[in-house]
């Protein structure tokens, strides 16, 4: 079993959501990632998203957008990154560590020595935003060879036919983006959140998870009681961008935000 489903077989067995924050690798500087990614675990976090940084993130807001610019100033690259998983490894073996980012630093790396590199490296998942299933037909085997989950995602205007299609490709769980739009924008509608994960949970059985729009403990919670997992990424790179050069205050604050989350999804 993967360590991505032995996480959300473990949380279900206890009636819980798992929290999965997202962090842009090398923001603000490379020194903090891996120190943050513990105290992200230990605030709470059931699964680490880890950004790539690059130049063009076409699917994000202007928050993460400049949480990328950020790690790019100190060259933060896609080698640095799976570095910096090597050595969250060395003293955390359990928790579950997915790459989310584009597709271009994967090609220029090359999609097999990315693979293994990413095995050895002890990541457990690839959420790669403009890979859709159509055009992996000879990337996703890599990638499932290699013990990494290809994760997919959706939108309140995916049709049904193409939900199938996600469900077939993908592993690990599903991402259902619940807004229109980039992260960070608009306000969520819980109760249309709800309506579509019953309506995806009628062709999937992986486990899903929402983002985009979780701001505050107040909505975690609320999200967390239709979902299998809560994803929170512009609520954290604000405390990011908040105080930049002071890592111990940004350390801080997000493991207080997310502590708060975990308290108040698990109430």
């Amino acid at each position: 079993m993967s360590r991505i489903a032995a996480c959300f077989a473990a949380l279900k067995a206890q009636g819980k959501t798992a929290l999965i924050p997202y962090v842009t690798a090398g923001d603000p500087h490379p020194s903090i990632t891996v120190p943050l990614m513990h105290r992200m675990v230990a605030a709470g976090a059931d699964i680490i998203e880890l950004g790539v940084p690059f130049s063009d993130p076409m699917a994000d807001g202007p928050t993460i957008q400049q949480a990328h610019e950020r790690a790019l100033l100190h060259n933060t690259s896609l080698h640095d990154i799976l570095g910096m998983v090597a050595e969250f490894r060395q003293t955390n073996q359990t928790t579950p560590v997915v790459l989310m980012g584009y597709l271009n630093p994967i090609e220029i790396m090359g999609y097999a020595e990315f693979a293994q590199a990413a095995e050895t490296a002890g990541v457990d998942g690839a959420l790669t935003v403009d890979l859709p299933p159509e055009e992996g037909v000879g990337v996703l085997p890599l990638f499932r060879a290699h013990g990494i989950d290809p994760i997919f995602l959706l939108s309140p205007t995916t049709p049904n036919v193409r939900i199938k299609t996600v469900a077939e490709a993908g592993g690990g769980f599903i991402y259902y983006v619940s807004l229109k739009g980039v992260t960070g924008a608009n306000t969520l509608d819980v109760g249309q959140v709800a309506e579509r994960i019953a309506q995806i949970r009628e062709h999937t059985d992986l486990p899903l998870g929402v983002g985009f729009g979780i701001k505050d403990a107040q909505t975690a919670a609320a999200v967390a009681k239709v979902a299998d997992a809560v994803v929170v990424g512009s609520a954290i790179i604000k405390q990011i961008e908040a105080t930049p050069a002071d890592h111990a205050v940004i350390m801080n604050n997000i493991s207080d935000l997310l502590a708060s989350m975990r308290t108040a999804m698990d109430a």
